[in-house]
């Protein structure tokens, strides 16, 4: 197989195997504009296998939300076909807007404009809690 360097762009990688899709969809990449590559069960000595997604432009994309869904993946930015920038991304200590609180009696319920604001309350199992109701977050 073969999958073109990019010029211009990002690639996150060490993504766990069989996150790639998920971190597709959550940072919205569906509805870029450009090449998007997404490679799955990648043989890697660190981890054994893992996913890696090139997107051929370069983007904002949210820290947090990735760190959220896999702290350990590597975001590199690409400026004319060489590596600038290579940020290892970690378990965010507050993340706002990427889960929703399902407590029924929490105030974003009735206040929809509210963010949905979580804090990392357990760092070893990753456990987030509703800065709202102190709700626990379900996990991914």
């Amino acid at each position: 197989m073969n999958i073109d360097s990019i010029k211009n762009g990002i690639v996150i990688d060490h993504i766990t195997a069989g996150k790639g899709m998920m971190i597709y969809r959550l940072l919205g990449l569906e509805k870029l504009d450009c090449s998007i590559a997404i490679i799955k069960n990648v043989n890697s000595r660190k981890l054994g296998k893992k996913d890696i997604i090139k997107v051929d432009s370069d983007i904002d994309i949210d820290i947090d939300a990735l760190g959220y869904i896999d702290p350990g993946v590597t975001v590199n930015t690409i400026k004319d076909g060489v590596l600038v920038d290579k940020r290892n991304i970690s378990l965010p200590e507050t993340i706002t807007n990427v889960i929703f609180c399902k407590n029924p009696r929490c105030i974003t319920t009735t206040e929809q404009e509210l963010p949905h604001t979580f804090v990392l309350t357990d760092k070893e199992n990753k456990v987030y809690r509703c800065i709202y109701c102190e709700t626990k977050a379900e996990t991914k």
